[in-house]
């Protein structure tokens, strides 16, 4: 593998590392949001996907990313009798996020960013030594 190519492919890692933060700071920010009205549904928890996707013309795996899809687990429920969007029973329903969940798994996908980044950072620094190497 050449040296564009493996800094295309962590290009690439970047960019999936990057949508996933985006999607999991949609879910943070939503966690604790109600629905407009007592019967509607509120925020539901979004889940990123990536894929691999072979690239012919770098001849490399490289990462893409899918399109957001919803968690289908339940909403939480909890006893707030006064809030405009309860239910008869007095129970507001709130989005389906674990925050502590989506806490981890921002971690992990900034550690995701800083590995991606590391390769590029390696693959630079080798072709600058390259470089270094062919003009003396």
């Amino acid at each position: 593998m050449d040296f564009n190519t493996s800094m295309s492919v962590s290009a690439s890692g970047l960019r999936a590392q990057s949508e996933r933060m985006k999607t999991i700071s949609e879910n943070i920010a939503n966690a604790n949001s109600t629905a407009a009205s007592p019967n509607a549904d509120p925020y539901r928890r979004q889940i990123p996907t990536m894929k691999s996707q072979f690239d012919r013309t770098l001849g490399a795996t490289k990462v893409e990313v899918g399109k957001p899809i919803q968690d289908s687990t339940e909403f939480r429920r909890q006893y707030d009798p006064g809030n405009p969007v309860a239910d008869a029973q007095g129970y507001v329903r709130l989005p389906n996020v674990n925050s502590l969940v989506e806490i981890m798994d921002m971690r992990e996908a900034q550690r995701s960013y800083e590995a991606n980044l590391t390769a590029m950072d390696a693959s630079k620094t080798m072709q600058m030594r390259t470089v270094d190497l062919l003009r003396k």
